[in-house]
């Protein structure tokens, strides 16, 4: 794809996303569909209370739809959609248990963990016996592929569930996730466009660009959150895009971020249940650890995107020397 190819998909996306996002707001609010915050997050938090959620509505609308403009609807872009709507429907279940009942508990940990694990390990599936895909994965620094067998499905299905949670433990401040998403998707094109995977660098750059134009509506102060919805379907979707690229072993890389603010959450857990209450970081996921300790979330927020291009940047010279 020529560079051209690439600003035209984000432009379109960026547009799609904005227009989609400013339409649906209005529904939000008159429908009541509310963010409430957990009592045992930032006391700063308390003010964003009632800020209208499930704006990845909007988000995977606009991707959807350039998606379907921007390419011949191939069996591989299909997937890919129906993955991201898959885990965003398990969002989108989240969500609106949680706004119905009018309280931040939505599906219980082990049923949205079983939903993910099945779509998981269908996508895994898929590629292994009816795609052209395979089983073989790249590795970074050996330049070569190794066939992973009957561990193709199960190491699928994790890397496709840590990716959806850590996205979603991300989508935590102003704009985070958003941009974040918005970085990490851009990067990821490139690499599917390197490797001749024109599908997921459609797709990705959708994604990139919706994210965008969605940053429009959800920057410091936000005016709509994603919610799981959003979090959940970019999630799935981008690391469903990845996977078929082959360079899913890229994605520690390219997304610290994303697993550090995953990684975070797990040792604070364990630490805390080790020591009798004890606490490592001021408060987990790791960006409230950063807003605790004084600065000031749009500051976290334009941290953690540049930390998240210099990744991208790292990932890109690990793919070069193999």
């Amino acid at each position: 794809m020529a560079v051209y190819q690439f600003i035209v998909i984000i432009v379109l996306a960026f547009l799609a996303g904005t227009v989609f996002t400013s339409l649906e707001i209005p529904i939000l609010q008159n429908k009541q569909f509310r963010q409430f915050i957990r009592e045992d997050g930032p006391q700063s938090h308390l003010k964003k209370e009632g800020t209208p959620t499930m704006g990845g509505i909007a988000i995977y609308a606009a991707i959807f739809l350039v998606c379907m403009i921007g390419s011949k609807p191939t069996k591989e872009i299909l997937v890919i959609l129906l993955v991201g709507l898959a885990f965003g429907l398990i969002g989108f279940l989240d969500d609106f248990i949680k706004v119905t009942a009018k309280h931040n508990l939505g599906l219980r940990a082990w049923q949205k963990l079983v939903l993910q694990i099945l779509v998981g390990v269908l996508f895994g599936l898929f590629v292994m016996k009816f795609s052209e895909l395979g089983s073989q994965v790249w590795i970074p620094f050996m330049n070569d592929y190794v066939d992973f067998g009957i561990w193709y499905v199960p190491f699928i299905a994790f890397v496709m569930v840590a990716m959806a949670n850590s996205v979603n433990l991300t989508d935590g401040l102003d704009g985070l996730c958003g941009g974040v998403t918005a970085i990490f998707a851009l990067f990821f094109a490139i690499v599917a466009n390197i490797v001749h995977v024109y599908p997921s660098a459609v797709y990705l750059l959708c994604v990139c660009g919706a994210c965008l134009g969605f940053l429009v509506f959800n920057k410091y102060p936000a005016k709509v959150f994603m919610g799981d919805t959003g979090s959940m379907a970019l999630g799935g979707g981008v690391t469903a895009a990845i996977i078929a690229t082959k360079t899913e072993l890229l994605i520690p890389f390219a997304g610290l971020v994303f697993v550090a603010e995953a990684v975070s959450v797990i040792m604070q857990v364990t630490y805390f249940k080790a020591t009798g209450g004890k606490r490592i970081f001021r408060m987990a996921p790791l960006h409230h650890h950063f807003e605790l300790g004084g600065m000031k979330e749009p500051h976290v927020v334009i941290m953690f995107w540049v930390w998240t291009a210099v990744m991208c940047l790292i990932a890109y010279g690990i793919m070069q020397i193999g």
